[in-house]
């Protein structure tokens, strides 16, 4: 079975460590964990490793968060791989820092990652790992949150985040979303 992880989140040093590219951030982790380089292709960087007999292919659009979906449609066709065998790695500002949450399908939820990936898919049926970034921020001000550095508490914790996250998709990609969403998504 062939996996496609897609880390969202927007190019260029001036992003590397903001709350929108937590996409990024999660699958570097994994590809380091796993050995695997990213290198350049189309409207992407990609790295693929083995996990347990699963071919797992990861990208980086190069699109930028807002017209991920482009990327995203061109891999799932070049690849073969059904969209439900995806995986959007996202910010969410719905969930406070450290939570994570493991979904099958769902809305966009005003993320405009999202929401281009469900217009060129023409659906939102994919799955997607939520990752909280809190929303300490005042009325107005979303945009300069999600493309504003961690805080100096939130950077020391991020590792273990990544780890996590790295945990539940290797998870996901051996046994299934299901088996994942019961082992990850319990409420603390």
């Amino acid at each position: 079975m062939k996996w496609l992880l897609v880390g969202l989140g927007n190019i260029g040093m001036e992003y590397t460590y903001t709350r929108h590219n937590i996409g990024f951030l999660v699958v570097d982790h994994l590809a380091h964990q796993q050995k695997a380089a990213f290198k350049s292709a189309k409207w992407a960087t990609m790295a693929s490793f083995t996990h347990k007999n699963h071919t797992v292919y990861m990208i980086k659009p190069t699109t930028y968060m807002n017209n991920s979906g482009e990327a995203v449609r061109y891999w799932l066709k070049q690849l073969a791989i059904p969209m439900e065998q995806s995986v959007m790695i996202v910010d969410d500002i719905a969930l406070p820092f450290g939570k994570v949450r493991l979904r099958p399908q769902g809305s966009d939820s005003g993320h405009n990652g999202l929401k281009s990936i469900s217009a060129c898919l023409q659906s939102n049926n994919y799955p997607r790992l939520r990752m909280g970034i809190g929303s300490d921020f005042p009325k107005g001000q979303l945009a300069n949150f999600v493309l504003g550095d961690f805080s100096p508490k939130e950077q020391e914790e991020l590792p273990f985040q990544w780890h996590h996250a790295g945990d539940i998709l290797l998870t996901l990609c051996n046994a299934g979303i299901v088996h994942a969403m019961n082992q990850f998504n319990k409420t603390k």
